[in-house]
């Protein structure tokens, strides 16, 4: 192991006036994240390329790992997005131990924001263990966007829970990604805000109306076309898949989406499974246009008790029926209001989409654009820059006063009072 302070006596880390000084006016909102941007685009990628219009943002992903022989390390590599947002990866040797690390990062992220007004800067915490090397950093609104239950998810940190519970004691507020998450921690601070997954309508409904050339992976697969996008992890109940499969041999599912954190030799492998791989957001249409029905075969277990799957409005907006397994947060309000088929296993499922392939969709598609409308990320981004701006303003009076009182926001995804909390699976 290499000591924290063996490497470079200078952390190589551009100011932020120097990467985009067009934007040096606006105030600085700076994200520490346990996913990349360049993933599957979801929460943070919505939420923050909106927040772009009103701040200069900094997306600060997890480091990466170089051997110990390369030049220039530690360092923190940016590159500027279209979108507004500039990305920071750190990048540090190997071989480092958890101080050492801790120790460049923190070095790194101060150095980036050396000189920058922090009276109306905004940290946003994505992942806890960010505040191992930003606890000491000033903000006018520090922000959690608690979009998972990372403790729950493979390969999770032990030391997880308790940064979390850190950060809650240093957050102004915390913003949760479902209701089922709301209501697991809305006793652990003041002011917890549901923000459940929105939706970019106008993107996915490009596949209602979409005749265009089928993409070339997909043209050949026939019909009747079963999907599913998005990541593939210890999440999906692989044998529910495989046996869906066998149950309708004449169906074909087609999966798109990347593997991670499982094997890929563990997927199931049938003639009428597509296994195509990750796909760009801008090409999601294209393929779901081609589609007659989707499915999420969620497993049932801890990484997935309070999930809300951004996928779950994006297939309904795309005018795609929809089966899943009961999710809490796709129960309600998806299913409750039979936007969505609820299946406890294969078999129903198999008998859920054997309807949804054969039934008028007028009335269906008329209810999902009423649930839909009332959401966006456009008004989920509004009303998390309400809140933020207001905990600022109450924060600069001579006298702060505490955050607002826990209350659910108000959108087409909140379907109880804020003291009915909805049961978990």
């Amino acid at each position: 192991m290499q000591d924290a302070r063996a490497l470079s006596p200078r952390p190589l880390s551009p100011r932020l006036d120097s990467i985009t000084p067009g934007a040096a006016r606006a105030p600085d909102l700076v994200c520490f994240s346990h996913l990349r941007w360049d993933f599957v685009r979801q929460r943070p990628q919505h939420l923050l390329s909106r927040a772009a219009k009103h701040y200069r943002v900094l997306f600060i992903e997890e480091p990466v790992f170089t051997p110990e022989g390369e030049a220039n390390l530690p360092r923190m590599d940016i590159t500027p997005r279209p979108d507004g947002v500039s990305v920071a990866v750190p990048v540090l040797p190997s071989g480092l131990d958890d101080d050492a690390m801790t120790f460049h990062l923190s070095r790194l992220v101060h150095a980036l924001l050396a000189g920058r007004d922090s009276s109306s800067r905004v940290l946003w915490y994505y992942t806890p263990a960010a505040l191992e090397f930003t606890g000491d950093i000033p903000a006018a609104v520090t922000v959690y966007d608690n979009m998972d239950e990372l403790s729950a998810f493979l390969g999770a940190s032990h030391h997880l829970l308790a940064q979390e519970n850190a950060l809650f004691a240093k957050a102004d507020l915390v913003f949760t990604g479902g209701m089922s998450l709301y209501a697991a921690k809305r006793h652990r601070h003041p002011a917890v805000h549901p923000f459940p997954s929105s939706i970019d309508a106008r993107h996915f409904a490009q596949a209602w109306s979409y005749d265009g050339i089928e993409p070339a992976d997909q043209a050949d697969i026939p019909h009747p076309r079963i999907g599913f996008f998005g990541v593939i992890d210890e999440r999906m109940d692989l044998d529910l898949v495989g046996q869906l499969a066998d149950l309708r041999p004449d169906w074909h599912f087609v999966m798109l989406g990347p593997v991670v954190k499982i094997d890929a030799a563990s997927l199931p492998r049938r003639a009428n499974l597509h296994w195509l791989g990750a796909k760009g957001y801008d090409e999601l249409p294209r393929y779901l246009a081609g589609w007659d029905a989707g499915f999420m075969p969620f497993a049932l277990n801890e990484a997935t008790r309070f999930i809300s799957p951004t996928k779950t409005p994006e297939f309904l907006a795309a005018g795609v029926p929809l089966v899943s397994t009961p999710i809490t947060d796709v129960v309600n309000p998806y299913g409750t209001k039979d936007l969505v088929k609820i299946a406890d296993d294969a078999a129903a499922m198999a008998i859920h989409l054997d309807g949804l392939l054969t039934q008028p969709r007028d009335l269906w598609r008329a209810a999902v654009k009423r649930q839909l409308a009332a959401t966006s990320w456009d008004k989920t981004w509004a009303a998390m820059r309400t809140l933020i701006e207001g905990v600022a303003a109450a924060k600069a009076r001579p006298e702060r006063k505490s955050p607002p009182a826990a209350q659910p926001a108000r959108h087409a995804f909140t379907t109880a009072p804020a003291e009915q909390e909805p049961a978990h699976v």
